[in-house]
């Protein structure tokens, strides 16, 4: 059986994950993600007990007991290159022995809900409104690093999208992946549904022009009018693509649902939203 080495792998010496600073035992098979590290404690505040409350650069983290559920909360930072480290080292927090360095005989899969704020891009996504990604297409091009990546993604999908976007070609190719669908119904039954774009920056990548021209200033309304069999491109966010991908690769359980804080349609924005957050903390917490 194969050892994993120290260079793929790095631990800690107090054994705990290299870059997120937790150890096997204080994983809870539920996970509630999110970008920002201030938003762990404000989760943690619904938690009935507290087991630990560890931060390490932009990933802190509380696993506590809600409503008898044994639930990990930890932050994640912003974009799809962290949701790489994070659901890396989740996997093998769950399914390698950090002892022996070898993967576990029995697999222990994860339930990981990512809860956001994201940018609604259709008539039908005003701000307030709480969108579930039923699939998400990534900008990054992460999942194209890892073998049996066509196994998941929806290639007519991301086809058609670049034909009719006229997509850069010296842009990553872009990639669809659906999220758990069982998980889609737990959580999000009662939310908007809808293809989320998790874009590779906040600014130049999402339609934004603030001083630098845009290489394709009417990107934003060739998205906005994409139509696949049925579905339309509901919201811009920065991580669920990844998450999607890693998770369905990986065997875990996962999907990102998000609250609308920017109406990229009607050209508005709430940055007061703290209490519609919490609501969807609270749906969040109650269903996983």
């Amino acid at each position: 059986m194969r050892k994993i080495p120290t260079d793929q792998l790095p631990i800690n010496a107090d054994g705990s994950a290299f870059h997120i600073h937790i150890k096997p035992e204080e994983l809870a098979d539920r996970v509630v993600m999110m970008g920002d590290p201030e938003r762990v404690p404000v989760v943690a505040a619904h938690f009935d007990s507290i087991e630990f409350d560890r931060q390490s650069r932009e990933f802190r983290t509380i696993t506590g007991v809600y409503h008898g559920k044994r639930i990990t909360a930890i932050s994640h930072g912003i974009g799809c290159d962290n949701i790489d480290i994070v659901m890396n080292e989740l996997d093998a927090l769950a399914n390698i022995d950090f002892e022996t360095r070898q993967v576990r005989a029995d697999f222990r899969p994860l339930t990981l809900v990512r809860i956001g704020t994201c940018g609604g891009l259709q008539p039908f996504c005003p701000i307030g409104s709480y969108i579930v990604s039923e699939i998400s297409m990534g900008m990054d091009g992460l999942i194209y690093f890892y073998a049996n990546h066509e196994s998941i993604i929806e290639k007519a999908l991301a086809e058609k999208f670049v034909s009719h976007t006229q997509w850069s070609p010296v842009a990553a190719i872009p990639y669809f992946v659906r999220s758990d669908a069982s998980l889609v119904e737990q959580i999000g039954f009662d939310m908007l549904r809808g293809i989320t774009i998790s874009a590779n920056g906040f600014y130049g990548p999402q339609g934004r022009h603030v001083r630098l021209a845009l290489q394709q200033p009417d990107l934003n309304s060739r998205i906005e009018s994409f139509d696949f069999e049925g579905l339309k491109i509901a919201n811009y966010e920065m991580e669920s693509a990844a998450l999607a991908g890693l998770s369905r690769l990986m065997g875990h359980r996962a999907m990102t649902a998000c609250l609308v804080i920017a109406g990229r349609y009607a050209g508005d924005m709430n940055t007061n939203y703290k209490g519609s957050f919490d609501e969807l903390i609270t749906k969040v917490l109650d269903r996983i």
